[in-house]
């Protein structure tokens, strides 16, 4: 039986443009969100068309700001998906929110549409600290947001972002010690990355952006995969930490290297051994929606040796690592024939790494090292 697949839905669109963010997003003073609307619908079409009889196990509406999304367009653009592919029994349906007011009083409409889970940026529980990574929001309109959220979906998440410029272990152990208490399931927790491009990376360029040393991000990290496990929310990922059952069948499927499709401006998809890349500026994306019926900029075909490579950097994200008879289904490589066995073998002596029939796995001590195993690895 087919493997279901998940569908990643992007909308650019966001009211300002966060410091250390590098994703997709753009910000404009007026968005004609039927024409939008309208691409995304023909854009799904036209991926529809090349797998069907495929089962959904999930979507996700990523961003961007996806709650700046009329409930209208979200429940069309889940009705598309829904009526071109199969429904998986038990479908997760998720959307990423930031945590306004005005975001927050749609999450009926959201639900309504078939949204059963939300991803709630947070960031942080620090007014002063939110001014600095830019977000929109303070604490208190977090905090409602946050309580209209678990009123409205069977599932949320929490994003909060630690190892902050300035930001001390202690501060660090308050703050998540209250993020556990709001009782969410799952929580993705990302130690801040200076992005090439971002204005972040501008500032520390010019040493106007301090960020805390090597040895405090060590412990920040620690400290978070100890205090999430005592709380009953191990980590299941490096960034992300869940109760029994509650992690991200979404993401799972890419950290499983599963097939996945994505639509809308920018996104990646990988699906039936091949690569798919959409025109990331969203005007160019829908010109090439309008032209050609798709938003589809490249698709490669990929090789066995290029598939295996991204496996092990997406598997390996995962606390329980590699399944080696999953790793050969979905690359058509062994996973022993996959890995520099003399990099194994010294990351083994170090105790980085655990290999075994099973499969590969990290190490509590090389969960923090992820990119050097992988450079040793590959």
């Amino acid at each position: 039986m087919t493997d279901p697949l998940a569908i990643y839905v992007h909308w650019p669109f966001c009211v300002s443009k966060c410091p250390y963010c590098d994703f997709n997003s753009h910000v404009r003073a007026e968005i004609d969100e039927a024409g939008w609307r309208d691409a995304l619908l023909a854009d799904i079409a036209h991926e529809a068309a090349l797998t069907p009889g495929r089962a959904v196990g999930s979507i996700f509406f990523g961003g961007g700001t996806p709650s700046l999304m009329a409930p209208s367009t979200v429940a069309a653009v889940i009705d598309a998906v829904t009526t071109r592919w199969q429904q998986d029994a038990a479908v997760e349906i998720t959307l990423e929110a930031n945590p306004s007011s005005v975001e927050a009083a749609r999450f009926a409409g959201y639900a309504a549409a078939g949204v059963n889970r939300v991803s709630l940026g947070l960031q942080a529980l620090d007014d002063a600290d939110l001014r600095v990574l830019g977000r929109p929001h303070d604490v208190r309109a977090g905090l409602v947001a946050l309580d209209v959220a678990q009123a409205t979906f069977p599932r949320v998440s929490v994003d909060l972002i630690y190892d902050r410029p300035g930001q001390m272990v202690a501060a660090w152990e308050a703050e998540l010690g209250r993020a556990l208490a709001f009782g969410t399931t799952h929580l993705s927790l990302y130690g801040l990355t200076i992005e090439p491009g971002t204005r972040f990376a501008t500032l520390r360029a010019k040493g106007s952006l301090t960020l805390p040393g090597e040895e405090v991000s060590a412990d920040l990290f620690d400290l978070t995969a100890a205090m999430t496990a005592a709380a009953g929310r191990p980590a299941y990922e490096v960034s992300n930490h869940a109760a029994a059952g509650a992690a991200s069948r979404h993401n799972l499927a890419y950290w499983t290297y599963g097939d996945y499709v994505g639509v809308g401006p920018g996104a990646h998809g990988r699906r039936g051994g091949a690569a798919t890349v959409r025109h990331r500026k969203p005007e160019n994306w829908r010109s090439a929606v309008a032209a050609n019926g798709h938003g589809v900029a490249e698709e490669t075909p990929l090789a066995p040796v290029t598939r295996a490579r991204e496996a092990l950097v997406m598997g390996l994200r995962l606390t329980a690592g590699i399944d080696a008879a999953n790793f050969a289904k979905r690359t058509g490589r062994a996973l022993a024939d996959a890995v520099d066995p003399h990099g194994l073998a010294r990351l083994s002596d170090l105790g980085l790494i655990a290999s075994d029939a099973v499969g590969l796995r990290l190490t509590p001590r090389g969960r923090p090292l992820l990119d050097a195993v992988l450079g040793q690895l590959i």
